[in-house]
């Protein structure tokens, strides 16, 4: 909003200073420091409207110490996030940019979802929230609606990198002669394509094309992409969901993966580093690195809160939307197969879930008993029931998240 408001501003009466607004670095900070402003202002007020309509988490009793204590703690507190993510958003962020609206789009979506389930948790006393497959049905819905414009929008598109021979001439000191050599260069080309390409790790070029799988069939081409844009959505935002199970734990994890999708936006949407790095580039998504730092703004902040002993939890409206948005983030550049490397907690909480369940019923059926793999799933239980407390399992975790983010840039230069 204000980018727009001053780039008109800045054409008619040509304001001093106005140009910074232009900036991506300068709308970045901007955006970190208002989400972080909202987070601690507006938190205080929703935290205690959350207690005063008795808005508190139901805790089962699973035998896990200090669970107990947690019991009436305020939850929805994903809204502070999505308002910190939001608000600084439309301030700041150019608001005709497709990927901004799809971030959007996907933040109030999956927020939404959350929402719903949080109430009839709450407002209900229905402990086990909306049915999985409304939950499920909300995520193939946004999962169509990104794969969908992803593939036709005229505004997505990318420079492909070309490969042209390049003459050198050198005198040979012993004859005097002229001797031409030849060599390729690497550089992007001018021409903006449509594509449904994109990043794939240690290859040599980090590039692949679904079309590849069909033959280049255009309308096969589009369905392989929405459903692994389905996929990558109800896989992460799940994924998400089962990590929220400690104080601070998502939070502090997803602080890292969101980061590495800002940088890696602005690394993709700018020529230079493109070119140099030799990595796609992708038309006007360096402007998502705006959208990335409201986010780290709003999860810092809500940290805050958040940590052991959390003051409020975040419940679906806030795990459901953090993993919505980073599934439609890494589509929107393109690095949504870096996804399982980057998002590796979230990755080894799902699969916990999974062969905990899929083991105890195959032995149920086997033996007459059921017999468990982990001492409690999702992992971070199971770390619990061996006694470690919570915050050194957060903390640990999110030094993990960490160390996946590092190796998820390195991968940008091993081929």
């Amino acid at each position: 909003m204000l980018y727009h408001l001053f780039d008109y501003l800045n054409t008619l009466y040509d304001i001093p200073g106005a140009g910074m607004v232009q900036y991506i670095s300068f709308r970045s900070v901007a955006a970190i420091v208002i989400a972080l402003l909202v987070v601690i202002f507006f938190g205080k007020v929703v935290i205690r409207a959350l207690q005063r309509r008795q808005i508190g988490e139901e805790i089962r009793d699973l035998g896990l110490e200090g669970q107990l204590a947690k019991r009436g703690t305020p939850t929805m507190g994903g809204i502070i996030i999505l308002l910190a993510i939001v608000v600084p958003v439309l301030l700041f962020a150019r608001l005709d940019n497709i990927y901004i609206i799809l971030l959007l789009v996907a933040t109030v979506w999956c927020g939404l979802i959350g929402l719903l389930d949080d109430y009839i948790k709450v407002f209900r006393h229905n402990k086990e929230g909306l049915q999985g497959k409304f939950k499920i049905v909300g995520q193939v819905g946004l999962g169509i609606i990104v794969g969908t414009v992803m593939c036709f929008s005229q505004d997505i598109v990318i420079r492909e990198h070309t490969t042209t021979p390049v003459e050198k001439r050198i005198i040979d000191e012993a004859t005097g002669e002229e001797i031409i050599t030849s060599s390729q260069q690497i550089r992007l080309s001018k021409e903006e394509i449509k594509t449904t390409k994109t990043t794939i790790p240690f290859l040599k070029n980090n590039e692949l094309d679904y079309s590849w799988f069909v033959g280049g069939n255009e309308i096969l081409s589009w369905i392989l992409y929405v459903v692994v844009a389905i996929l990558v959505v109800t896989a992460v935002s799940n994924g998400a969901n089962l990590t929220d199970g400690l104080d601070g734990l998502l939070t502090g994890v997803s602080i890292p993966i969101v980061g590495v999708l800002a940088v890696l936006a602005y690394l993709s949407g700018h020529v230079v580093y493109a070119d140099y790095l030799n990595i796609m580039y992708i038309k006007d998504s360096a402007e998502l690195m705006v959208f990335g730092a409201a986010m780290m703004g709003a999860l810092i902040g809500f940290l805050w809160y958040n940590s052991f002993p959390a003051q409020v939890f975040m419940g679906d409206t806030g795990s459901l939307a953090i993993g919505g948005v980073i599934a439609v983030f890494a589509l929107c550049i393109r690095k949504e197969l870096l996804l399982p490397l980057l998002c590796g907690v979230f990755l080894a909480e799902a699969v916990s879930v999974m062969v905990q369940v899929s083991y105890f019923k195959y032995t149920k059926r086997k033996y007459g008993e059921g017999r468990r793999i982990l001492l409690m799933s999702p992992l971070h239980h199971h770390y619990q029931k061996r006694g470690i407390f919570e915050t050194k399992i957060m903390i640990r975790f999110m030094i993990v998240s960490i160390i996946l983010a590092a190796l998820t840039l390195v991968t940008l230069k091993i081929r």
